[in-house]
């Protein structure tokens, strides 16, 4: 006859198991969810607030690039074009046809998903240099129409964009801007981890390691890579709407060459396949040009010297790097 005593041994063993499991899955949101509440009490006026808030910005378009790049194989050097859209819909809706900020934010969503889904199956059969070519491609094309179309966009001297209300509420103020961000960015944090932590991710990352051995396994890699493009550029529209109400005034720079290799940049230097490093990829790099103002004429120059540096001595990107000093692994 078995000990009552013993009953429930096991059950709730499994139970604390699954509870640790969840804390160590969930542990890195934890952090960043801490990190953004204390940053507030440290930033001493609004030039602070707007660098951190440009970070946040940048890390919710880097998160979704890091999807495609990262995770899928999928190399991007049009990503920017995404971004502008949907900063060219908000503004072009809010300040022209008197949209609300949130519907016109919804259109340029809607609108970028639309071209995504449309361009993705005939570029995403490429691979390797030609299909980065193509997405430079489709970038520029979208960069020179934004420029070009003076009448609707504004044309190489920019254009006015209408403010954000939440529930008859204009969104305004360093404070407020800031909170909306850090909750943006948790949230877009924690879906992409979920993403990655679910089959689809798995497919996602078989998908980079081999085409060939995806299909043999059952993966629909063609669906799989046409969504994650559209999810990509989707996030990125939605970061470039946010950004277009939060300034108040954009450029065709925007969506131009050098915002994308930007982008890219951010994804490489904080971690390839790493959704905490596209935000320490997103930090480092909006931070450096302020951090190099000092430098007078010469902050291209150690910039790239900087970024340089970086790969010799850590390929694989900041955050592993890191993590093998410290003897820790996660993602």
């Amino acid at each position: 006859m078995k000990d009552s005593s013993m009953i429930g041994t096991v059950p709730d063993t499994r139970t604390v198991k699954q509870v640790k499991g969840v804390m160590r899955r969930y542990m890195g949101l934890l952090i960043l969810a801490v990190i953004l509440a204390i940053i507030p009490w440290f930033l001493p006026n609004s030039f602070y607030f707007d660098i951190v808030i440009r970070i946040a910005i940048n890390a919710i378009v880097v998160i979704g690039l890091n999807l495609l790049m990262g995770y899928t194989g999928q190399l991007s050097l049009g990503h920017a074009a995404f971004f502008g859209i949907g900063a060219y819909s908000s503004a072009i809706l809010t300040t022209q046809y008197a949209w609300h900020g949130m519907l016109a934010m919804l259109c340029g969503i809607v609108v970028t998903g639309l071209l995504a889904f449309i361009v993705a199956r005939p570029i995403l059969k490429l691979k390797g240099n030609t299909l980065a070519m193509a997405t430079l491609g489709l970038g520029i094309i979208i960069s020179i129409a934004i420029t070009n179309e003076a009448q609707l966009t504004g044309g190489p001297d920019g254009i006015s964009v209408g403010s954000l209300a939440l529930f008859g509420w204009d969104v305004s103020g360093d404070k407020v801007w800031y909170g909306i961000v850090a909750v943006v960015l948790l949230l877009i944090t924690l879906g992409a981890k979920n993403l990655i932590d679910s089959p689809s991710g798995i497919s996602l990352q078989a998908i980079h390691g081999s085409e060939i051995a995806a299909r043999v396994a059952g993966v629909n890699v063609t669906g799989f890579k046409v969504r994650i493009f559209v999810l990509s550029a989707m996030v990125a529209s939605f970061a470039g709407s946010l950004y277009a109400h939060y300034v108040c005034f954009i450029t065709p720079g925007i969506a131009g060459f050098f915002h994308s290799i930007e982008l890219v940049t951010m994804v490489i230097v904080g971690c390839m396949a790493s959704i905490f490093g596209s935000i320490v990829g997103a930090a480092l790099l909006t931070l450096l040009p302020q951090l190099l103002a000092t430098f007078e004429g010469w902050e291209t120059v150690v910039y790239g010297l900087i970024l340089m540096v970086t790969m010799i001595f850590m390929p694989k990107g900041l955050v592993p790097t890191l993590l093998r000093r410290f003897g820790k692994g996660g993602r």
